[in-house]
């Protein structure tokens, strides 16, 4: 199985999803798109892919779109793309994408449904908080 990750190392939440990803025997193609940068088509075939407009996939917290003037609801699709493609920290992250889907995953379990198999025993985020219990499930 082939998974794609968009990746950003400094976020605690793609660091995390990359080590379920890991986890569960599946070693990813890493796009650590900061370095790379994004095209327009790229992200309009992503989000359409997950599911998501422009405005649902633009990072708010920890970017500078409210200084940009992004987090007007007027502001236009069009827009948006231009300063995510201008400044790539404005794609919320990480996105995966693999034969079974793309999809933000927010929070870091929302990965699993895009895995062909899930990791065995437990996995941890990086605060230590449970991600997946010993069978691979979240939580209850």
């Amino acid at each position: 199985m082939t998974v794609v990750i968009h990746h950003n190392p400094d976020c605690g939440t793609s660091r995390n999803v990359l080590t379920v990803i890991r986890a569960a025997g599946i070693e990813p193609v890493v796009i650590e798109y900061l370095q790379t940068g994004w095209t327009r088509p790229q992200l309009l075939a992503l989000f359409a892919a997950a599911g998501l407009t422009p405005r649902e996939a633009l990072r708010v917290s920890k970017s500078p779109a409210e200084k940009l003037g992004l987090t007007d609801p007027a502001t236009s699709d069009d827009a948006l793309l231009d300063a995510m493609i201008a400044h790539p920290i404005l794609v919320n992250r990480p996105i995966v994408c693999s034969p079974k889907g793309v999809r933000l995953c927010r929070p870091s379990e929302t990965v699993l449904p895009l895995l062909d198999r899930r990791p065995e025993g437990a996995v941890y985020k990086e605060d230590g908080e449970l991600i997946l219990d010993d069978s691979g499930q979240p939580p209850a």
